[in-house]
């Protein structure tokens, strides 16, 4: 069951994980001069550890270990930065849509699946 202090809580801490993503692929993109999709994947995995260590503590509360839930999240991560390659290969390489955006469109995504397999499966209970 979803409850709405966790939604809350996911949403807030999305914040917080997106200004870690955005920060990054735009200092990257901006003043570094990298093509938007490699600096978005840097900026992910910023993101993604600013996420877990959030999540973990405010968001779902799990008597895994880290061994046992960080391994989950890894997995349903990785999951996102696939997706995140992909919607952002598509808009930005191949239809020339520009960045920003686009990633908007594709944190919103891979934000909604990332909750619900982070929710029920790497900070789920255990059977």
């Amino acid at each position: 069951m979803i409850r709405l202090s966790q939604l809350a809580s996911y949403g807030w801490i999305g914040v917080v994980t997106a200004l870690a993503h955005y920060g990054t692929l735009i200092g990257l993109v901006e003043l570094a001069g990298m093509a938007p999709v490699p600096a978005t994947l840097a900026g992910f995995v910023v993101g993604a550890g600013v996420s877990y260590t959030l999540n973990r503590r405010f968001t779902f509360s799990t008597e895994r270990s880290h061994g046992a839930a960080g391994w989950r999240f890894v997995v349903i991560a990785g999951l996102g930065f696939v997706a995140t390659w992909a919607l952002m290969h598509l808009f930005v390489n191949r239809l020339a849509l520009p960045y920003l955006p686009m990633q908007l469109l594709t944190t919103g995504l891979v934000m909604a699946i990332s909750f619900t397999g982070h929710k029920f499966w790497s900070f789920g209970e255990r059977a």
